[in-house]
Parts: structure tokens; C-alpha cells; sequence
């Protein structure tokens, strides 16, 4: 049962397609597509395809891209399913004050950092980062409890602001120094401490939460470019809002045969 999963984030639309529904599944191809070429994916990259029989997909950039998606799938004679946070699913449970409001993209790479966790060993709390056009910290109880998370601009955003808030500050981008001593090196390693300094604040409030020392996973196109200057020690895991998809994925069509 070939499966496609779909990654709608602020700037890009990644996708991948899997033999199963499950974990573990063979990718057998994937691919990302900036939002304003959406419109080409029907034509281009997904006309080879093997025909998807499933879909699940999560999508944090608006119900108008969501439905530019859906008509690239027209192609194919699947139904476009879509994750909406609940106050439970795939064994994690949704502490947000408004479940149905936190934002699809983080449910689902937090559903897929549990089911790593728990693979590699006993349970533990997690402190999730997903680096992207925004910064997310999330934090997750030993018992696979969503406590809450932080929202922060990432540096694309951070630079932009300063560009337009502040006169003198049109310049490159630079690189983190412990001692910048040039403007482009200070905007740069100014916006890589900020976050680094909210994920180190969520993770001592999480250790003194639990009792334990998380396990830290960072996620996201530009987590490459945060793990250099991080505190603790994170595995960087690509794709884990595939990996969620695959785990929601194989608890909903659990009764449907290959």
C-alpha cells in the first residue's frame, strides 16, 4: 500500500513516498517545492509516480495552500487526509490549553521524536527543537506528555527585523563567534545564541519537571546550522514530521490490508 506523506511548512512543501504506511517503511522517492511552485507538482516531480493508495499530511501554512496542494493531487484517486492535533494520538497526549490550535507541523515531528525515543530505549522526557522559518522548543514528559512549548523567530526572521528596525545594519550574513568583533559576525551569533539560550532555559525547567535528564533532538532545515553552538548534546534528526506521519499512519489504517 504505497503511502504519500506531506510536510506543508511557511516556505516549502516537502513530501516523500513510502511502500507502507508504517514505520520502517522503504522511501521510494520524496522531494520539496518552495509554496510559490506548488502549482507544478501534478506536471513535474509527482506525474512518475507510483499512484499513492494512502495520504496523510500536515500543513501549517494556510487553508488556500492546502487547497493548491489538493488540486495537485487530482491526478490520482486518493482521498487527502490531514492531521488536526487532539488531545491525543499515537500515544502522545496533548497538553496545550486549546489542543486543536497548536500547530500541526510540531503534533506530528513530536509524535515522531517519541517513537525514536522509545526505539532506542527506556522513556525519558524530550526537549524537540524544529528550526525553520520559525524556532520551536518543545518540551515532553516521561509519560509522553505535551507540557508546552516556545515560539521564537528564527535568524531569517531575527535579521530581517533588525534590517528594518534598526539604520547600518544592510549587511551579509555572518558567522558565530564567542567574541564577535564585526557586525555581520554580532547579527549572526546574536540570533544563534537567542535560541540556544531558550532551548537551554526549556531544558533545565524540564529536568526540574521530571527529575531526569531529557533526551534533546533538533529537527528542521536549518538545524545543521544550530547544532555547532547548542548547550547539551542533540541528535539532528532530518525528517521526524515524516516519521510522526508514518506513526499516525499506521494507527489509523491499522485495519485496512496491504
Amino acid at each position: 500500500m504505497t503511502f504519500l506523506a506531506i510536510d506543508v511548512g511557511n516556505t516549502r512543501l516537502k513530501w516523500a513516498l513510502f511502500d507502507t504506511p508504517r514505520p520502517g517503511a522503504q522511501l521510494l522517492a520524496h522531494g520539496a517545492e518552495f509554496l510559490d511552485h506548488i502549482d507544478r507538482l501534478g506536471d513535474g516531480p509527482w506525474a512518475a509516480l507510483p499512484v499513492p493508495e494512502r495520504m496523510l499530511g500536515c500543513v501549517v501554512a494556510g487553508d488556500a495552500v492546502k487547497r493548491r496542494v489538493v488540486e495537485q493531487m487530482e491526478l490520482w484517486d486518493v482521498l487527502s487526509q490531514w492531521v488536526v492535533p487532539g488531545d491525543s494520538e499515537a500515544g502522545l497526549i496533548n497538553g496545550y490549553d486549546h489542543p486543536t490550535r497548536l500547530g500541526a507541523d510540531r503534533w506530528v515531528a513530536m509524535i515522531g521524536a517519541r517513537h525514536r525515543m522509545l526505539a532506542q530505549g527506556p522513556a525519558r522526557p524530550i526537549v524537540l527543537v524544529m528550526v525553520g522559518t520559525a524556532v520551536t522548543v518543545e518540551a515532553i514528559d516521561t509519560h509522553g506528555r505535551f507540557l508546552g512549548g516556545l515560539i521564537l523567530p528564527g535568524h531569517g526572521i531575527m535579521l530581517k527585523a533588525l534590517e528594518s528596525g534598526t539604520a547600518g545594519l544592510h549587511v551579509p550574513t555572518g558567522e558565530v563567534r564567542p567574541f564577535p568583533s564585526n557586525t555581520s559576525d554580532a547579527l549572526t551569533s546574536g540570533g544563534t545564541y537567542a535560541i540556544a539560550g531558550a532551548v537551554e532555559r526549556m531544558y533545565q525547567h524540564l529536568k526540574e519537571h521530571c527529575g531526569e535528564e531529557p533526551v534533546c533532538m533538533m529537527t528542521g532545515g536549518a538545524g545543521w546550522k544550530m547544532a555547532p553552538s547548542m548547550t547539551r548534546p542533540f541528535e539532528l534528526v532530518e525528517q521526524l514530521i515524516f516519521d510522526g506521519l508514518l506513526e499516525i499512519a499506521a494507527r489509523r489504517y491499522a485495519g485496512v490490508r496491504d
